[in-house]
């Protein structure tokens, strides 16, 4: 009985204890372990032992089967896998047929509105009744913005037999290499590449250095300051400001509000939509000192500021020398 045990015991340390489970080599042992002790089995116990080896042998391979099974992870691309393309071009070819190309207005920059014509050379039938959809991807970050929400086809270019003078009208919102992508009903039809300029931007020399071109590029106008808590116009639980529920160019008293900093400077850059100009708004230049908590924020600050023209403001907010919220206004005479 002990041979039988130790014999066993060999076999299970070079199985489920050391190494891969179940080469072949280890395999070959447990074969030659259970013939081993058929061989020198008495007659009277060979169905018992017969009983115990088959429970062994089923639980060995169970754990064989487990051990060598590879889970592969569910493909979630399918149809609307996109190309990894991005090279920039500005058509699209397949089995080399072009199925269309883009003609943007000259010189796109980031942060203004410009045209786009998309000239499709397939028959109008392939178009007809069906949902056309354009998004654009950021390269570098990776960023998904629809151009074209989804829009059901019913006639042809105004002039043309199919789609050859297909408009669209779309802010970039960041510089940089752009992906446009076409679907149709939902599914992939094709793409193009375009590179964007960056914001033609002219900073003061009075500007602090931590002050980046880049930054007005993440200026999302959309996303419009809203009334919260206490009589606060900004952004909720980031930045907000009290005494800008009526803007106007003339002086005024605003107090600023922070959430989650403990910094103890504040910078204001305030950005003019229109005419692309970056002005300061605090009397006394950009940076005014932060005090601590108010109204339930982190941090907060009385100021007096000018509002140079009227439109569309962003004022971005920096703190640490980094850039902290973005504050979007429309102001008025």
């Amino acid at each position: 009985m002990e041979s039988k045990l130790r014999n066993l015991r060999k076999v299970m340390n070079s199985t489920t204890h050391k190494g891969k489970h179940f080469t072949e080599l280890q395999k070959n042992n447990i074969r030659k372990a259970i013939l081993t002790e058929k061989e020198h089995k008495p007659s009277r116990a060979k169905g018992f032992l017969a009983f115990v080896m088959t429970g062994v042998v089923i639980t060995l391979l169970a754990l064989f089967l487990s051990s060598e099974v590879e889970i592969t992870p569910h493909n979630h691309g399918g149809a609307n896998q996109v190309n990894e393309d991005w090279a920039i071009r500005n058509e699209y070819r397949k089995e080399g047929k072009v199925l269309f190309r883009i003609l943007p207005e000259p010189g796109i920059t980031a942060g203004k509105h410009y045209g786009y014509i998309f000239s499709f050379s397939e028959p109008f039938e392939v178009f007809e009744r069906k949902e056309l959809a354009i998004y654009a991807v950021h390269k570098e970050t990776k960023e998904r913005v629809t151009v074209v929400s989804p829009e059901k086809i019913t006639e042809a270019s105004s002039g043309y037999p199919s789609l050859e003078r297909y408009t669209a009208t779309y802010e970039v919102p960041f510089s940089g290499i752009w992906k446009y992508e076409v679907f149709l009903d939902g599914e992939f039809y094709g793409d193009v590449v375009l590179s964007v300029k960056e914001m033609n931007i002219s900073l003061p020399e009075s500007i602090p250095d931590f002050v980046e071109k880049r930054d007005f590029e993440q200026i999302d106008w959309k996303r419009k300051a809203i009334p919260f808590g206490r009589n606060i116009v900004g952004n909720e639980n980031k930045s907000g400001v009290i005494g800008m529920e009526m803007p106007s160019l003339t002086q005024q008293k605003w107090m600023w509000h922070l959430w989650g900093t403990e910094a103890e400077e504040l910078t204001i850059v305030g950005y003019h939509r229109n005419t692309k100009s970056v002005h300061p708004i605090l009397i006394n230049g950009w940076t005014i000192g932060l005090a601590g908590e108010n109204n339930v924020a982190d941090a907060h600050i009385p100021s007096s500021v000018t509002i140079p023209k009227p439109g569309e403001w962003a004022f971005l907010l920096y703190t640490n020398d980094q850039l902290f919220d973005i504050l979007v206004y429309e102001i008025k005479e």
